[in-house]
């Protein structure tokens, strides 16, 4: 059956009536049907997707947990990781989740294969947490060597020149195929390692070691890596799988605190998309959460990682699902790009997206008034802009926009909400003349 992307429109919605065990260390489990609703009569017309699972499920990813949340923050963590379960089959892993968690080297260690390891850090993370690493890594274990690259920090160093940095000190460090690439810092340093454990020597195992809180509950988790291009942010790259992915929530520690507030634009967008519950729970806990109060920033990582795991053991390439974790970023990517990478943290350009992107939904139809104000509310709350640059134009919004990785023939496909808070649409089917004004109204120009 031959199907065009032109009908094609993705609905996810959070389920209010899902019970939640009062377990506070929910491991992932593997949804057991997905049913696909809806008709293809020549064009890909999908619509609701509902997962089923057993009644009598204990522990549930995405559910109304409120009550548990509100027990969880108070509760200081056991020495012991949170562990949650990407499910991919005989390539799944573990994200480990907790505190003073590089102290414990036996969970690195039990995901080095080889006897050589390649760190990848940068300027920043490098005095801080090298050392740290290195020493998890040979403790009681002499015959593994660790070898590190030291790259520059910032948006701006995530290219084909600094990826070439990795390639050459992993050749010269006569690197081999059951070596191991270890990533060390933010989602750049993540992206870029990821990418070139992928290349090189056609695929080679790595680690995720997240440090910021945008890394530790996004960028990290679900294999996606690469590079930037001048016309265009992540447009070179692979899916490529960590072995684990551990975030000591204890780096979070030498956070700057716009760095933790750009991280927390990843945090909202799951509560919108699909858990809101969780998004309640941010609106009763974002002075916590800025406060870097433990308990919540524990809780708010492991839910954020529940939801990302549970997306992407469900379309690990990005075939339709997935792409509803990318809400704000389409009109995020062009701000990064138009106003010049790194200019704005990847966070701020988010929260600005999300901004417009509500405001579209607003436009269309689809959301009443009262979420585009819960909206602006909780992202001034989080310190976090809530309109794009005064220099973005609405030229350079579509000239960036149209090379997203979301066109498909042509067609740009956004993620907007629909409904009530926690649902959204994945869709080319929008009327453009909401897309025009949404842009006309956050540009001069």
């Amino acid at each position: 059956m031959a199907c065009t992307t032109n009908a094609f429109s993705l609905s996810i919605s959070s389920n209010p009536n899902t019970k939640l065990s009062s377990d506070l260390n929910p491991k992932f489990y593997k949804p057991v049907n997905v049913a696909l609703r809806g008709s293809c009569t020549g064009d890909l017309n999908l619509g609701r997707l509902a997962l089923s699972r057993p009644s009598q499920l204990g522990r549930r990813i995405c559910a109304n947990a409120t009550q548990v949340m509100d027990q969880f923050v108070g509760e200081r963590s056991s020495a012991a990781p949170t562990i949650v379960e990407v499910d991919l089959g005989d390539r799944s892993y573990p994200i480990y989740i907790g505190s003073g968690l590089l102290d414990q080297h036996e969970l690195l260690q039990k995901h080095v294969h080889g006897k050589k390891v390649l760190v990848v850090t940068n300027t920043t993370i490098a005095p801080l947490y090298l050392d740290k690493v290195v020493d998890a890594l040979t403790r009681g274990n002499p015959n593994v060597s660790v070898e590190n690259v030291i790259l520059p920090d910032g948006e701006k160093h995530k290219n084909m020149e600094t990826l070439m940095k990795v390639f050459d000190k992993a050749i010269e460090s006569r690197l081999d195929r059951r070596c191991t690439f270890v990533a060390l810092g933010g989602g750049v340093i993540g992206d870029m390692c990821g990418f070139a454990a992928a290349a090189f020597l056609r695929g080679v195992n790595f680690i995720q070691i997240p440090t910021t809180v945008m890394a530790q509950v996004d960028s990290s988790v679900g294999g996606k890596t690469g590079i930037n291009h001048p016309l265009g942010k992540n447009l070179i790259g692979a899916f490529y799988q960590p072995q684990c992915v551990l975030v000591d929530t204890d780096t979070l520690d030498t956070l700057p605190d716009r760095e933790l507030a750009s991280g927390l634009a990843e945090v909202i967008k799951y509560g919108l998309i699909r858990d809101a519950d969780f998004f309640e729970w941010q609106e009763k806990n974002m002075e916590k959460l800025m406060a870097r109060d433990p308990d919540a920033l524990a809780y708010a990582i492991k839910r954020s990682c529940e939801n990302k795991a549970e997306v992407v053991s469900l379309d690990e390439k990005e075939s339709g699902l997935r792409a509803t974790l990318n809400l704000g970023h389409t009109f995020g990517h062009a701000i990064e790009t138009g106003f010049g990478y790194g200019e704005w943290l990847h966070g701020e350009a988010v929260a600005a997206g999300t901004v417009m992107a509500v405001d579209m939904s607003h436009r269309l139809g689809w959301i009443d008034s009262s979420i585009v104000k819960r909206v602006n509310d909780i992202l001034l709350r989080a310190k976090l802009p809530t309109a794009p640059p005064d220099t973005m134009t609405v030229e350079m919004f579509k000239s960036v926009m149209a090379v997203d990785k979301k066109v498909a023939d042509g067609l740009l496909r956004l993620i907007l909400l629909k409904g009530p808070l926690g649902n959204c649409v994945f869709t080319g089917e929008y009327d453009r003349k909401a897309l025009d004004d949404t842009l006309s109204a956050f540009c001069k120009s």
